[in-house]
């Protein structure tokens, strides 16, 4: 795997704006600027590279039908650099020095919960384009990616059911930090709920840019060994996935015998890797690139012609598409749509506009942001991993379903209001 794939190309941005034909001064007051804040170097470069490369095609194609309020959108790129104090920093700086409308980035939740003072305080906006564990609402983010119930539970279900194997022992393995932590929580009481006991479930955590997976991979296998039908949930995020994926399959660790699915693990991560050992794993996502519509070919088509354009390492050869992209290509076009209707950039008024905003997204479905909570109705598909490295849709629901930013499954989330709050100083 090359964690390298889409280094952030400053020439790129640079001729973005020379190709509006305006100088310094003029793109600043003839542009919409957008902030973009997706680390590009560091373990999480592996991921979020991408991200960075959906915005700018977005706003290209947004130019490119004549911008939004009659102005070009700019775009304005950083890198924090997988570094969670700089995500911070560089968010006060998009919003404060830069004059961004809007920011789109961050992938990790332990990087989300380090601006989201900075967006609360200075009354910014975000969209946060990946999955994550729930447990906040906050009225400056839209969070585009799926809730636990959205993912987790619904991946969970299904390998306790009889398509999914009838697991009965669990094993709860991620990085050690907020999303998996939560997640796991949240998993953990809902598989009480269920009458799997502490007995049944191991639960692990290594750190941010692990590579050493032959000992936690022996456990793994010793503890399916003690008779129950076992399976693995994998919140494992990051440059890890690499080595973890390689262990499993240097030690033969199957699908058959121990299926895992990944909900940080999509068509991007597991670029690189011999898949072939891993056929038959599971991920959970609101989107795959196998899906068969004519709004997915179409994105697909739109992004190939784009990385060839822009000579984008890798994508360039072999374009791949995958839910974070999706989830940012859906939340930019969504904000657009909240400007066109508010008439404005401001925050409060764009706020309000995107309550029940809809947009056809590739995942086949007109998409709806919730007019209270701040989150899309997402459907989920279960994908098994194939040997070309893309997912055979196993398992879907019948349509999107409504987040629920606090889980019903632990106590502390009873009563907790579905509508951003915003904690007084």
């Amino acid at each position: 795997m090359q964690t390298t794939r889409r280094q952030f190309n400053l020439s790129a941005v640079a001729l973005a704006g020379a190709g509006l034909g305006l100088g310094k001064s003029a793109l600043a007051a003839d542009t919409i600027k957008v902030g973009v804040l997706h680390s590009l170097s560091g373990t999480m470069a592996i991921s979020e590279s991408v991200l960075k490369d959906t915005i700018l095609m977005a706003i290209e194609s947004i130019n490119a039908q004549g911008g939004v309020l009659g102005k070009k959108l700019e775009a304005v790129v950083v890198d924090p650099a997988s570094n969670w104090p700089l995500f911070a920093e560089k968010a006060r700086q998009l919003i404060s020095t830069d004059k961004v409308a809007v920011v789109f980035g961050c992938w990790t939740s332990v990087s989300r919960k380090s601006v989201l003072p900075v967006f609360e305080e200075l009354n910014g906006l975000l969209f946060y384009p990946v999955q994550y564990e729930g447990e906040e609402l906050s009225k400056n983010v839209f969070y585009t990616g799926a809730a636990p119930n959205q993912q987790a539970i619904p991946a969970v279900e299904y390998l306790m059911g009889k398509d999914g194997g009838s697991a009965k022992r669990f094993v709860l393995l991620g990085t050690d930090y907020v999303y998996p932590r939560t997640t796991n929580k949240i998993l953990r009481a809902f598989l009480h709920s269920k009458g799997v006991t502490d007995a049944d479930i191991m639960e692990e955590y290594t750190p941010f840019g692990h590579s050493d997976y032959q000992s936690i991979i022996a456990n793994i296998k010793k503890f399916a060994a003690e008779g129950k039908k076992t399976a693995v949930v994998s919140t494992i995020n990051g440059d890890s996935n690499v080595p973890f994926y390689k262990e499993l399959g240097n030690q033969g660790l199957k699908a058959t015998d121990v299926p895992v699915v990944a909900f940080s693990v999509g068509e991007e991560e597991l670029r690189g890797v011999d898949t072939k050992p891993l056929v038959g794993h599971l991920a959970a996502w609101n989107y795959f690139m196998s899906l068969k519509n004519p709004t997915n070919a179409a994105f697909i088509k739109q992004w190939a012609d784009y990385a060839k354009k822009h000579n984008i390492p890798g994508d360039k050869d072999k374009p791949i598409t995958n839910d974070p992209m999706e989830a940012s290509w859906i939340g930019i076009h969504m904000w657009a749509q909240a400007v066109t209707k508010a008439k404005s950039t401001d925050t409060d008024k764009v706020i309000a506009a995107m309550a029940g905003q809809t947009f056809k997204a590739p995942d086949g479905f007109t998409i709806e942001m919730d007019p209270k909570n701040h989150h899309l109705h997402k459907p989920v598909f279960i994908g098994e991993i194939r040997a070309d490295g893309q997912f055979n849709v196993v398992w879907k629901t019948p349509g999107p379903i409504k987040a629920q930013p606090w889980s019903p499954y632990i106590p502390e989330d009873k009563g907790k209001p579905d509508y951003p709050v915003v904690k007084k100083a």
